[in-house]
């Protein structure tokens, strides 16, 4: 194996132009790590941030982008029992994906479902692990409730449509076009509005208010999001591309019995994503396996275009996941 490979390295913080490709030696896996030839890259918003410098990896991580990959086990480290080199999997990286290699606990490895590519399968980690520990266990998402996702037409908006579709829930969604509202509707979700023209407020109030709602967007949606939660009604945030400060009124939290909660995934400790993956190898993996959801793909880009795949993200007008085949 090669002592040296290829990466796209964040030379300074910037707009996509600071991607630059280069070379580094291939890490070693440490203790309960496997090494992963990368076959597919995802690109996530997180990704983005971080170019810009809005996003600081943990210290104990690989300062490269690249959250998730699917690849082929090359390396083992000590301790791992559940893989062995040649295995195929799709996995969930603390950075470092924007590469050849990348080492990564191997609890948060998942096998690559029956019937699946591995460019399909690199779409997975991310936005899978997210929408389940945010949706399902952290929301708590049951079936019959009215859940509404903002985005829909993103990668974590196509999964959540379509989980909680599976799931028995009644979706609702926003999304900037009509024809990513139509992609939406075709997924699952019973309503899809196109936030530049129709008011998701007045829409869930007349529905008696969503029970669960997953956001993104942050800024002036959060009060709003408030006022389109039912009674005991639950707001999950996972991001903030509007911003996370905002002015809101508190009692209505203590007088409708809302719940404001939220997380983010990379900086949790290794055993909490373990058991994620745990559960998403459980559950959902059998969905995937089935055919009954699946990861609903954009774009390929070449490694050394990942500024171009971070353009195309930033302009919003993909559907679905972008990917860069290494």
């Amino acid at each position: 194996m090669a002592e040296q490979m290829r990466v796209i390295e964040i030379t300074k913080a910037g707009d996509p132009s600071v991607l630059k490709s280069t070379s580094r030696a291939v890490p070693e896996p440490k203790h309960s790590e496997v090494l992963i030839k990368i076959a597919y890259a995802g690109v996530n918003r997180p990704d983005a941030l971080q170019r810009a410098g809005l996003y600081n990896p943990p210290s104990t991580a690989s300062d490269l982008p690249g959250l998730e990959a699917s690849g082929s086990v090359v390396r083992i480290g000590a301790g791992v029992s559940n893989l062995k080199e040649g295995d195929k999997v799709c996995a969930l990286l603390p950075g470092g994906g924007y590469a050849e290699y990348a080492a990564t606990p191997a609890a948060h490895c998942l096998p690559v479902p029956k019937g699946m590519s591995l460019k399909e399968a690199a779409c997975l980690p991310e936005t899978f692990f997210t929408v389940w520990s945010n949706v399902f266990q952290r929301g708590g998402l049951e079936a019959g409730e009215r859940f509404l996702v903002h985005g829909g037409s993103s990668g974590i908006g196509t999964t959540a449509i379509q989980l909680a579709s599976v799931f028995g829930a009644r979706v609702f969604t926003t999304a900037g076009s009509d024809e990513k509202c139509d992609a939406c509707l075709a997924l699952g979700a019973e309503v899809a509005l196109n936030y530049k023209t129709d008011d998701f407020v007045n829409v869930m109030r007349k529905e008696s208010g969503a029970n669960l709602i997953l956001d993104m967007v942050g800024g002036s949606y959060i009060a709003r999001n408030i006022k389109a939660l039912a009674d005991d009604g639950r707001l999950v945030q996972i991001a903030f591309l509007q911003g996370p400060k905002t002015e809101i009124n508190f009692a209505q939290m203590m007088t409708r019995r809302l719940t404001l909660t939220g997380s983010t995934l990379r900086p949790q400790s290794d055993l909490a994503k373990a058991r994620i993956a745990d559960s998403l190898l459980e559950t959902v993996w059998p969905l995937l396996e089935a055919g009954r959801i699946y990861p609903v793909m954009d774009s390929t880009f070449s490694l050394e275009a990942a500024d171009q795949a971070h353009m195309r993200m930033e302009a919003s007008t993909h559907i679905g996941k972008i990917v860069l085949e290494i």
